[in-house]
């Protein structure tokens, strides 16, 4: 085995004299660690292992301490910088991501992924919530759900059809949305955010927070779509929305692995390729596409105008958090992609009152600057249909 001594495959740009540094949650105590990861060995196949140290906070003083022995998968297939899988194992943070880096990823590529932003307590406190969600939908005790044969609102309960999704986490008669309230307008989250957009807490919109789930009765797919594009659109019509600010950071958060999300790195950049604009609609080898793989806790923000689809496994457990935020600036941009989905029929009663203080009052003004767009734009209609 080659000893290699730069952490340059931790971090993209790094140096052998900057070493990269991961923030780690220390369980249970509610502290944190700062880790450096020192790469010890190169074994097969782009693979490489080491020790992570961490300078860890007690009450009798600071110790270094080794945290956990860390992986290191290089990947052969994806040569864009910033999105390859080079995520330490056991660590919550991506070692190839700083913050400063996610906004650069999301422009060039249209999606970016960050690693383990809930794990532990929280993530079970989640899975928890979202199995009770999961079994009311299903069972039709709630509505609001996203019916199987169906891919874009408006959705109506059909028992025999099943369904792939479950709307309006954060509505107070949903039982436990208090805990996706909490995680909506987590620091967590919102500090991602801010980066994506650049901008202040003072800029950001509430929106959207749904669930997406195994489908009912066999396998479910989406067609390749833009969210606010329609298909028919030329290639003049889609560049004079792509040239435009998405305003948004939408995201999947995966509570349980999941490659459902398949996009075309890049295209949210340019109108469709002549083979994109022919291509069939369902089609699953389209030129240069990716599957945007997520471990438990992993979320990929995009932008919803880059080509993408859904493709859902009926055999296989599914359970991931799909939301949005928006930036005040966005206006009518925003406006039907957010108010098509019904938020506005509960969202004047959404329940702050498990936030904490300076939480809550983020969360309040967010809430207001949503209530002042659907104030504002009246009827919205439906960006796609089918």
């Amino acid at each position: 085995m080659d000893l290699i001594s730069g952490p340059r495959q931790l971090r993209r740009g790094g140096s052998s004299s900057s070493p990269s540094w991961i923030h780690h949650p220390l369980s249970g105590r509610g502290s944190w660690l700062v880790a450096r990861g020192v790469i010890r060995h190169q074994l097969p196949s782009g693979t490489y292992q080491g020790l992570a140290l961490a300078l860890a906070l007690f009450p009798h003083g600071v110790e270094l301490v080794p945290v956990c022995l860390v992986t290191i998968q290089l990947p052969t297939n994806d040569p864009r910088g910033c999105n390859r899988d080079y995520w330490m194992r056991g660590m919550p943070m991506p070692a190839a991501q700083d913050a400063s880096g996610l906004r650069a990823c999301l422009e060039r590529d249209g999606f970016v992924v960050v690693r383990g932003i809930v794990s532990g307590a929280a993530l079970e406190e989640l899975r928890q919530a979202s199995r009770t969600v999961e079994e009311l939908g299903r069972s039709g005790q709630w509505p609001h759900v996203r019916t199987v044969g169906k891919q874009f609102p408006p959705w109506a309960y059909s028992p025999d059809k099943g369904i792939w999704g479950v709307q309006h986490l954060m509505d107070p008669q949903l039982p436990g949305h208090q805990v996706f309230t909490r995680q909506y307008f987590s620091e967590a989250t919102l500090s991602i955010v801010r980066e994506l957009l650049q901008c202040t807490d003072e800029e950001l919109v509430m929106e959207l927070f749904n669930m997406l789930v195994r489908p009912d009765g066999g396998d479910f797919e989406l067609r390749w779509h833009r969210d606010d594009i329609p298909a028919e659109a030329t290639a003049e019509e889609e560049m004079a929305r792509l040239r435009r600010p998405a305003f948004h950071a939408q995201y999947n958060l995966a509570l349980w692995e999941d490659e459902s999300l398949v996009l075309v790195p890049g295209s949210h950049k340019r109108p469709r390729t002549d083979a994109e604009r022919h291509a069939d609609p369902f089609d699953r080898a389209l030129p240069g596409q990716v599957a945007v793989r997520l471990g438990p806790g992993d979320v990929a923000f995009y932008n919803n105008n880059i080509l993408h689809r859904g493709v859902y496994d009926s055999a296989k457990d599914r359970v991931t958090l799909h939301g949005s935020v928006g930036h005040a600036a966005g206006g009518e941009l925003r406006a039907r992609n957010v108010l098509q989905h019904g938020v506005g029929r509960f969202v004047a009663r959404v329940d702050l009152s498990t936030l904490g203080d300076e939480e809550r009052r983020r969360a309040d003004e967010m809430r207001a600057r949503l209530v002042r767009l659907g104030g504002q734009s009246g009827a919205v209609g439906y960006s796609l249909q089918g």
